[in-house]
């Protein structure tokens, strides 16, 4: 038996399917762990194949490739250095579960598998995965500890079992996505957890962009009075070494570093920063394509592009109409040139005459209307999908969750390209984060300091530019109003009645809430975007197109 420990938290950002890649990332970990002195380095779930894997896990040759790699790090811990507690799928009796493996003098020690399965919102392991039975302790050198993964912290059950079969310390392998307040509501969690069993506990989480998620990590470290006693940073990977010491009330982590959460608009603009980086990155795009119009939202999204990857990588084209004001283009030009990134621009005009006089006999003279307007939004998106084809950038379109909820979006047209990073961001937050960015540089940002979206860009009137003297309130409400309708809608799920007795006009209520249903079939076809809310369209809200319910 042992009175002494050191725990190193590995916050890592595996990719899905590399398990090479990830095994790699977790031997480089455990050789920093052994500079430490650590006995044991906890990664996060999954970690191993990468999480979530979804429909890879049915494959028998992924299956198997990911045992190998197990087995390959299992026979590494002969060498007397820190052994490993790490995620992974694991095989058994034909079933295939989410499992936590303690590797150790060569060999897998001990396996944990998932109890609670996560079937709602974006989790969906109920698909792939079996759950386990209700776990006991591991024994490690002498200390029993209480494993779990991800969401057996999030009720009572697993933890009440581990304490019951005598678990001195609770430790949490966690795959837990972003999205706002996240960390309060794992803090609070894990304090229920402690406060219920009277028990340490260590969450380790992972970090990355993995399609529409983004991991944060914050993974950190609770003594059993509850106290905060190590915190990893936000966005970035990270191996911590934590002292624990066994005395006469239990095991305790004496202080170690510890960094807190950035606050909302901070943590917003980092999620879509690495959740572009790395879905750039691991898909091994050469760089990013952005049609930049001079509005709000495309000079947010290029200024996110060059964070993120840096301006070389970041390729701009202004593609003014006739109705394009000399302030779009003025404002494109400025924008781009703070940024330091590349801008080209392409008239479209040729390209409306043409589609006019090739459309002409089928229209038979009938008045224009928003035909003509979307011709134009389409043919913006050619020109940028044929600069992807020739190029191999990807296209990062542009548009909000305000305008892809009431369908204030083109099919085909600006809706067009590989990944959007404003797809879960309402409009009001556009404006907020904009102002952030020109005052605050984020961490690990590769783009410059000061002010990158010009200040004329905030304060102007959102438009479109798609016929003469056009703004967006000419359809919508505004912002201000229509967001908070939206929020009333999709983020609370409130009735047309509730929303309306919130503050809101009925009238107005009930045509947002049809503009929001006929609009499914479009975000059916929408890019995959940066998760941010409770609930993002996609993987979140999971409205049918044909949907004849009234609602009230």
């Amino acid at each position: 038996m042992t009175d002494k420990l050191t725990i190193a938290l590995a916050q890592l950002n595996p990719t899905v399917g590399d398990i090479d890649g990830n095994a790699g990332l977790v031997r480089e970990a455990r050789a920093r762990a052994a500079g430490m002195g650590a006995d044991l380095l906890v990664a996060s779930e999954l970690v191993v194949p990468g999480y979530p894997p979804e429909d890879l896990v049915l494959r028998p040759s992924f299956q198997e490739a990911a045992a190998r790699a197990i087995e390959t790090l299992a026979s590494e811990t002969a060498d007397g250095g820190p052994a490993l507690l790490i995620g992974s799928l694991w095989r058994e009796e034909g079933k295939i579960y989410n499992a936590a493996l303690l590797l150790d003098g060569g060999k897998v020690q001990a396996v944990r598998l998932k109890h609670d399965l996560p079937n709602y919102g974006v989790f969906d392991e109920k698909r792939v995965f079996a759950a386990g039975p209700l776990p006991g302790p591991v024994n490690f050198r002498g200390v029993r500890l209480g494993v779990m993964v991800c969401e057996d912290m999030w009720t009572p059950d697993v933890a009440e079992c581990l304490d019951e079969s005598g678990a001195e310390m609770l430790v949490v392998l966690n795959g837990s996505p972003y999205a706002l307040d996240k960390w309060d509501e794992r803090l609070n969690l894990a304090v229920a957890r402690v406060g219920e069993c009277g028990l340490p506990l260590i969450y380790v989480n992972q970090v990355g962009g993995q399609d529409e998620l983004v991991f944060d990590g914050g993974s950190f470290v609770l003594n059993a009075d509850r106290r905060l006693r190590a915190r990893c940073p936000d966005w970035t990977e990270s191996v911590l070494a934590t002292e624990w010491q066994r005395g006469g009330d239990g095991w305790s982590c004496a202080v170690a570093d510890s960094v807190a959460p950035e606050d909302s608009l901070a943590s917003i603009y980092s999620a879509m920063m690495l959740g572009l980086r790395d879905y750039v990155t691991k898909n091994r795009f050469p760089g990013v394509l952005i049609g930049l119009s001079g509005g709000i939202d495309s000079a947010l999204t290029a200024a996110v592009a060059v964070d993120a990857l840096g301006p070389e990588a970041v390729h701009c084209v202004m593609m003014p109409s006739p109705y394009t004001s000399v302030e779009s283009l003025e404002d494109a030009a400025a924008a781009a040139k703070a940024l330091g990134c590349r801008l080209d621009e392409i008239n479209i005009g040729p390209a409306m005459d043409a589609f006019d006089v090739m459309l002409q006999p089928a229209f038979d003279n009938l008045p224009p209307d928003t035909t003509e307007e979307n011709i134009q939004a389409r043919a913006r998106g050619v020109i940028l999908m044929a600069l992807s084809n020739k190029t191999g950038a990807m296209v990062v379109s542009t548009g909000n969750k305000s305008e892809m909820s009431v369908g204030y979006a083109t099919l085909y047209g600006d809706m067009c390209g590989g990944f959007s990073v404003l797809k879960d961001v309402y409009k009001m937050a556009v404006f907020d984060l904009s102002r952030w960015r020109n005052v605050n540089v984020p961490a690990n940002a590769k783009g410059p300091a000061g002010e990158v979206i010009p200040v004329r860009i905030i304060t102007k009137p959102p438009s479109a530019e798609l016929k003469p003297d056009q703004t967006d309130q000419d359809t919508l409400p505004p912002y201000e109003e229509l967001d908070a309708i939206l929020q009333s809608l999709v983020e609370k799920d409130m009735g047309i009645t509730a929303t309306a007795e919130a503050g809101h006009d009925r009238v107005l209520v009930e045509r947002i809430w049809r503009m929001l249903l006929i609009a499914e079939y479009k975000r059916r076809q929408a890019p995959p975007g940066v998760k941010i809310t409770q609930r993002s369209f996609g993987r979140d809200r999971r409205y049918p197109i044909t949907d004849a319910f009234k609602e009230s």
